[in-house]
């Protein structure tokens, strides 16, 4: 069996645990000097690296998105409560001890950690085994461990920088330090990593994925490589031209095209997607092997699946307003009466009522479970299998933000009408007829373009809090949160991770 068979399969048969702080090694777990002697557990052990993304899914993609202007999680009457974790997040209320630094944040770090943890023991193996392919193994590899890496240092800044499988406490090194990890990984293996993969091999890491993940790393250099304190970031140094070069070499490879129908590149069957370059692959064949992001914002009785839709996650009055009209991209929220994804007719609420979504939520601890617009970017399938989760792919990285790390580059380095014509390659597709941003604008009013092109764009994609930390918005006050202090751009090291290893220290301000 392939690994792209393996990781639409399902999760590799391998056993880690104890990779909360990479300390402890259960007497089952499997080591290179216990297992993998065969081609078939070596490519098991591979998946395995893989199929941990589909955590980052879960507790870090709410943190990333319910922290923002994008996503609201409103209690609505019993429902949505759970002692206050959704709004805290919302409202930046957390501490290192309160409900979601011991739920949401500890699961993104030890789901991500554990990610680490699985590669550095392939990275081992591989290097034990040595054979043919290695050199572009070990590359996979290290590009998703750079990229675990990558997600670690966002969210909580300077963490443990493991490279072994050694059990044993490690302190977090600097924030700026796991930055230059990553990008000398990536620089390093680049060279080892193919061009593109066979259809059986979808999802799987290419050079495009390295090149992605740099032009990410090198926009948002200023805040990575600065220094947070209690009052806040004081930025580090710009990479402007590296950002310009590493999307080129994306938008240049040839491997990428912009999808003439934009709604595809979420949808159940996209799959075959050419603008998807770094993604999650997904599958309804069974109940985790895909993503559940319809089931939290859809009504209960919007679609015909068990366990779900949950009538949760929302949108705020702002943020959908902002849309444009005219905007194909406006389309991904439902507003008004409402109809079943699986029959096409309209349904009711729970107490009989037509159920009709609100633009509006009058007071987010008190809300109907009418209210609020719901994003519906990666749509559902109807008649999927009881039980099952969704089959839509889940990107990291499109072509198209390869175009806006450009843009926003370009526009930083004074040259603010090229960047301008970015930004048109992107609109270009959702407006008939066409509305392109006009030239000759500042500096200032393109950035300002560019950063809300971005939520256009990438709304409900991951994106929306390094893009506010970037722009410096994202402690400000909005609907139902007020100003939230600087240092809370880094989550706390929840409280349970440090208690089991003593060497770690809190975050500024914590």
């Amino acid at each position: 069996m392939t690994l792209g068979a393996l990781l639409l399969c399902g999760p590799a048969p391998i056993i880690f645990s104890g990779c909360t702080n990479l300390t402890e090694v259960p007497q089952d777990a499997l080591t290179p000097t216990n297992a993998f002697h065969t081609d078939a557990e070596v490519l098991a052990g591979v998946a395995s690296v893989y199929a941990n993304l589909r955590s980052t899914m879960d507790d870090r993609y709410n943190l990333s998105e319910i922290t923002t202007d994008e996503i609201i999680v409103p209690t609505r009457g019993q429902d949505w409560y759970d002692n206050g974790r959704w709004l805290e997040i919302f409202k930046h209320n957390w501490n290192a001890s309160s409900g979601s630094a011991l739920a949401d944040m500890n699961g993104a770090w030890s789901n991500l950690f554990a990610g680490v943890a699985r590669a550095n023991l392939m990275i081992d193996v591989i290097n034990t085994a040595g054979g043919a392919n290695s050199a572009q193994t070990l590359a996979e590899l290290r590009t998703l461990r750079a990229w675990y890496y990558y997600l670690l240092m966002d969210m909580f800044g300077g963490v443990p920088l493991v490279t072994d499988t050694k059990v044993e406490a490690h302190p977090k090194v600097a924030r700026d330090s796991v930055f230059r990890f990553i990008e000398a990984e990536l620089k390093a293996v680049r060279t080892d990593l193919p061009v593109s993969r066979p259809a059986d091999q979808a999802g799987r890491v290419t050079k495009g994925v390295a090149d992605a993940i740099l032009a990410s790393l090198y926009l948002n250099a200023q805040v990575y490589t600065g220094t947070v304190s209690a009052g806040g970031l004081a930025k580090g140094q710009a990479r402007w031209q590296d950002a310009i070069n590493a999307a080129d070499a994306v938008i240049n490879s040839g491997q990428y095209a912009l999808s003439a129908d934009w709604r595809k590149n979420f949808s159940p069957d996209n799959h075959d997607s050419k603008e998807n370059i770094f993604f999650i692959s997904n599958t309804d064949a069974q109940p985790d092997l895909g993503m559940n992001f319809p089931h939290r914002t859809l009504h209960y009785n919007q679609l015909n699946v068990q366990g779900g839709p949950w009538n949760g996650f929302a949108t705020v009055a702002e943020t959908y307003n902002a849309f444009d009209p005219a905007d194909a991209r406006r389309n991904i929220f439902l507003v008004g009466p409402q109809k079943s994804f699986d029959t096409g007719l309209f349904v009711n609420d729970r107490a009989g009522n037509p159920l009709s979504f609100t633009i509006n939520i009058a007071n987010e601890t008190q809300a109907t479970e009418a209210e609020g617009p719901r994003y519906n970017k990666f749509s559902p399938k109807p008649g999927i299998p009881s039980g099952s989760s969704e089959p839509n792919n889940f990107p990291f990285f499109r072509l198209a933000e390869m175009y806006l790390i450009k843009a926003e580059a370009l526009n930083e380095l004074g040259q603010t009408d090229a960047a301008i014509a970015q930004v048109n390659i992107i609109r270009a597709r959702q407006f008939t007829p066409a509305q392109p941003l006009a030239a000759g604008m500042s500096q200032g009013a393109a950035r300002t373009a560019i950063f809300n092109e971005r939520l256009f764009e990438l709304t409900g994609e991951g994106k929306r809090r390094s893009d506010m930390i970037r722009a410096g918005t994202f402690v400000d006050a909005r609907r139902f949160k007020g100003v939230s202090a600087g240092y809370k751009i880094l989550f706390p090291i929840p409280q349970t991770q440090i208690a089991s290893n003593p060497q770690l220290t809190q975050n500024p301000g914590y």
